[in-house]
Order: C-alpha cells, then sequence, then structure tokens
C-alpha cells in the first residue's frame, strides 16, 4: 500500500499475510484494503462478527471474587466512508467480558445508533464525516453521531456517548443488545458530551453539554432514580471542545480550553480547523454541583498555564482547596512525522502527548498551584470508582510512545500505575507488537472506601499482532509489576478502541 500503511507495518513487523502492504483479516470488511488509513489496518482494523461465548480460555487462574463486567467502547465502521476517515467515524461497538465464579464469557454487538440505522437501509455510508467536507444535502442526521466513544452504567444499562457532545444509547448490560436512546426526563435535548459519569457514592448522572451556538455549555445532575435535579447554563465566551469534566463531592469542575475551532471558518468554507490558542489561558471553573442548595449557579474560574486536556483522573476537596489530577497536554496537535497529505490533520490530532499532572484551586484566595506529577507519555487514566470525588492515591494510565519511539499512531504498550502523593510508578510492558486497550480499576467483590485502595483487580484487552490474537489481562491491583495473575483468550480479534468502564458483580447481575 502506501505510506501510512507501509508505516504501520513497520511497526507490526512480524505480520506475514498481507494484501497491498496491509493485513489481511477473513474477518474485516474488504473495502478497508481500497483505503490508504492507517486507522483502518492492523490492530485498528474493524470487525464483521457478533458473537457471544462463555467457558473462555484462562491461562492462570481467575480469581472468584472478580465478579462484574469490563465493558469497552470503540469505532467499528460499517460501510465505506464516503470521506475521509476518521476513529470517531467509525460505527461505536462495545466489547463485554464478564467475569464470575472463576470464569468468563465475551459479548460483542454494534450499538444501533439512529445514524448506523439509516445508512443500514441505505445499504451505504452517507455521512461527511468529522473531517468533512460537510454537505448535509445528502444527509439527514449531519456528522453521523457513532456513540463510539465512552461508556458508563446507569439506572441498570449501559450508557454509550460520543466525544462530540452526541445522542446518548443505552445498552442491556448482559446481552449489549441497544435498548433505546438515553434520555433524561427534562432537559430541552438528548445530547450530552463523554466523560458524563456515574458517582457510585450517589448512583447520580453528572452530565456536561457543548455547542456550537449559545448556551455553549451546561452542566447538569439527575438522581439515581432517573430525576433531572439541575440543568445549568455556563457563561463562555464562545464554542470550546471540552474533553472531560470532574466532581467533588460538593463541586463540578467545568473545562474551557484554548483550543477550538474558528466559528466564521466553519460558516463560511464548512470546515473546521482548530487551533491551540498559547496566548489564552486555560480556564477552568469550580461550579456548584448542586446550585439550588449552594444557593448560587455561579462559576468561579480559575486561569492556568494554556494547554489541553482529554482526561482528568479525579478532583477532591481539602478545606479551601480543590485538587484536580489528570494528564495535561501543552501541544494537541503535535507534528505527525512525515508527509501526512489529506490525513496530517487527523493523525496531528489522534496522536498524544501528555503527562500526569496536578492543578489546586483556593476556592477562598483564588490561588492555583500547579505542577507535573510525573514526565513520561501517558494518558487514558482511570481510578478506583469508589474514590471518585473524594481524596485519592492511585490511577492506572496507558504508556503512548512519543513520534521518536515509533508511535505514529495511538496505541498503548504498557500499563501505569501511579501514586500520585509520593509521584512513585510501576509498570508493566504488554510487550513487543502488543496492542493494549484502557485499563479499568475492579473492586475485590467486598471492598469499599473502607478498603485499600487498590483492593482489587486492573482489567484490560490486548491484542498481539504477532498472530492477532486478543487477551483480556487481569492483573492484581496491588502488584502489578508481577504481570498477569490470569489472560482470558478471547474468542476473536478485538480491534482497538477508547474507553472502558468496570460494572459491579451486584449492579450487573442483580
Amino acid at each position: 500500500m502506501m505510506q501510512d500503511a507501509a508505516r504501520l507495518m513497520m511497526e507490526y513487523p512480524s505480520v506475514e499475510e498481507c494484501v497491498g502492504g496491509a493485513t489481511h483479516f477473513k474477518d474485516a470488511p474488504q473495502w478497508i484494503y481500497g483505503l490508504d488509513n492507517p486507522y483502518l489496518h492492523g490492530p485498528y482494523a474493524p470487525t464483521v462478527h457478533e458473537i457471544s461465548q462463555d467457558g473462555l480460555a484462562v491461562e492462570g487462574e481467575l480469581p472468584t471474587d472478580l465478579v462484574g463486567g469490563y465493558f469497552r467502547n470503540g469505532p467499528n465502521p460499517v460501510y465505506e466512508p464516503k470521506n475521509r476517515y476518521h476513529p470517531f467515524d467509525g460505527d461505536g461497538m462495545v466489547h463485554g467480558v464478564y467475569f464470575k465464579g472463576g470464569e468468563a464469557s465475551y459479548s460483542n454487538r454494534w450499538i444501533k445508533t439512529e445514524a448506523l440505522e439509516g445508512e443500514r437501509q441505505s445499504g451505504r455510508s452517507i455521512s461527511p464525516g468529522v473531517m468533512g467536507p460537510f454537505d448535509y444535502s445528502v444527509s439527514p442526521f449531519g456528522i453521523k453521531d457513532t456513540s463510539n466513544t465512552d461508556v458508563a452504567y446507569y439506572r441498570n444499562q449501559l450508557i454509550t456517548m460520543w466525544y462530540n457532545a452526541g445522542n446518548p444509547c443505552a445498552l442491556h448490560g448482559q446481552s449489549l443488545d441497544t435498548m433505546q436512546g438515553f434520555d433524561i426526563a427534562g432537559r430541552k435535548h438528548r445530547r450530552m458530551s463523554a466523560h458524563s459519569s456515574v458517582d457510585w457514592a450517589t448512583g447520580e448522572f453528572l452530565f456536561f453539554d457543548y455547542g456550537d451556538e449559545p448556551p455553549f455549555m451546561t452542566y447538569g445532575v439527575a438522581d439515581a432514580s432517573g430525576k433531572l435535579l439541575h440543568e445549568t447554563e455556563v457563561e463562555l465566551p464562545g464554542p470550546r471542545l471540552p474533553h472531560d469534566m470532574g466532581y467533588t463531592e460538593n463541586y463540578m469542575v467545568l473545562h474551557d480550553l484554548p483550543f477550538f475551532h474558528d466559528m466564521n471558518v466553519l460558516r463560511q468554507h464548512r470546515r473546521r480547523v482548530l487551533t491551540f490558542h498559547t496566548d489564552i489561558p486555560t480556564r477552568f471553573g469550580i461550579a456548584p454541583r448542586y446550585p439550588d442548595r449552594a444557593g448560587s449557579s455561579a462559576v468561579k474560574w480559575f486561569e492556568c498555564e494554556p494547554c489541553y486536556i482529554l482526561h482528568t483522573s479525579n478532583c477532591w476537596e481539602e478545606g479551601d482547596w480543590v485538587i484536580m489530577d489528570g494528564c495535561r497536554s501543552t501541544n494537541p496537535m503535535p507534528d505527525a512525522g512525515g508527509d501526512g497529505g489529506e490525513l496530517a490533520h487527523m493523525l496531528a490530532y489522534m496522536r498524544l502527548e501528555a503527562n500526569n499532572y496536578r492543578w489546586r484551586f483556593n476556592l477562598k484566595t483564588g490561588e492555583v498551584r500547579e505542577g507535573d506529577l510525573d514526565d513520561l507519555n501517558t494518558e487514558f487514566n482511570k481510578i478506583n470508582l469508589h474514590f471518585k470525588g473524594v481524596k485519592s492515591r492511585y490511577a492506572y494510565h496507558q504508556r503512548i510512545p512519543l513520534l521518536h519511539e515509533g508511535g505514529h499512531t495511538l496505541r498503548f504498550t504498557g500499563l501505569v500505575k501511579y501514586d500520585n502523593d509520593s509521584g512513585r510508578r510501576w509498570e508493566w510492558d504488554y510487550g513487543p507488537g502488543v496492542f493494549g486497550s484502557e485499563a479499568v480499576f475492579a473492586p475485590r467483590v467486598g471492598a469499599g472506601r473502607d478498603s485499600a485502595e487498590d483492593d482489587g483487580y486492573v482489567i484490560t484487552l490486548a491484542t498481539d499482532s504477532k498472530d492477532w490474537s486478543s487477551w483480556s489481562l487481569v492483573f492484581d491491583a496491588s502488584d502489578i509489576e508481577q504481570g498477569p495473575i490470569a489472560r482470558v483468550r478471547m474468542p476473536q480479534r478485538v480491534p482497538y478502541g477508547f474507553h472502558a468502564t468496570w460494572v459491579r458483580g451486584e449492579d450487573l447481575f442483580a
């Protein structure tokens, strides 16, 4: 194939069976081999099969106190894209690995979004895609909302969400069948961003939304029964592209980041041109989690060094301070390396340069303190959800190779556990040619906030490019350096994906 496929082959030199320079899979749609896009080949190649299988083969021994489900969302396009392909265009597919009684099972299903169902009726792709050109006259739903980015568990259903504030869907937790579009009664529309979250302590769903027209951002809370407690507008100077938020017991932490597109260019030329404005400070808004109880809906803004943030690890309160841990990027559009052609913009955006970082905001004085926790290039950071919103210590990240380390595409080469109090880290390398996924923390049955924070397991999915086998890796969270204590063989190849969540057995199997 051409330059990008050849580069991919250099990253995975053990591949033998090739067609036109790209790995050939019998379980992938054959149209991918006519496209020169690295995010459609090798570990990123979509699958055409939906399957369910019990009694999976296990190397090692699965703990009997590991009960629940690992669910990971990601792109899996059905039809050849109408225009240039971006991973956010890929139809959402959820992969689930279920653990119970020392055994494991697997299922995967496409998310039946309105857009995918519309394309299935047409038998072809009709969306212009996130990279355009944006000709909406032939696409009744505009840019396809694939619901392929994030997944959470709320009110006995999996909620899938899209990065660009789309319309979430609800899936059955065990069959993974799409049940309906997800909505919270009382809102003006369904739309919400990925990385809206469920608080395990209260059962509440905390969400935010953003768009190109005023109000440019809203945030809100629904209680454990599904009742909307509030949705509050946030005043911003213009449209922004926040990707995540944080929350504490009393506050929501909102992001106003200096990385956004020019609306005039979008309106006149139907193109989204993202610019990182290094002369504009990053702002974080500390907003009351429950405005009515706080007596005010005012957001208190704090200015910080210009940066972009994809994912926060946790936020909590210490006296007058609100602390936020996350991954910070000072270069959200790095050089993709070489001549990326018409895909250069996408290749640059998908490359991640970020490191573990901490911000501290004083609600009384307005003081800000910020600084590195580590300089290793890591992202896709997760914690024990029992500690979300309160003081936590540990976070579990994915190591991402930089460009000079061969990181031409986004890929995870190792698991990193951080002690954010001491700055210490522990690492496990997945191995040459092994492509990991976002890892989640699974508490040991019966463990909670009164237990050790790392009393449980860390679970991920990995695909080995030597033979294209896929595995669920289970680590003892207190000692990831010993490697997986169990490896569960998946019954099919699992392509690259975005975000994952853990669902406790008492919720999933109730």
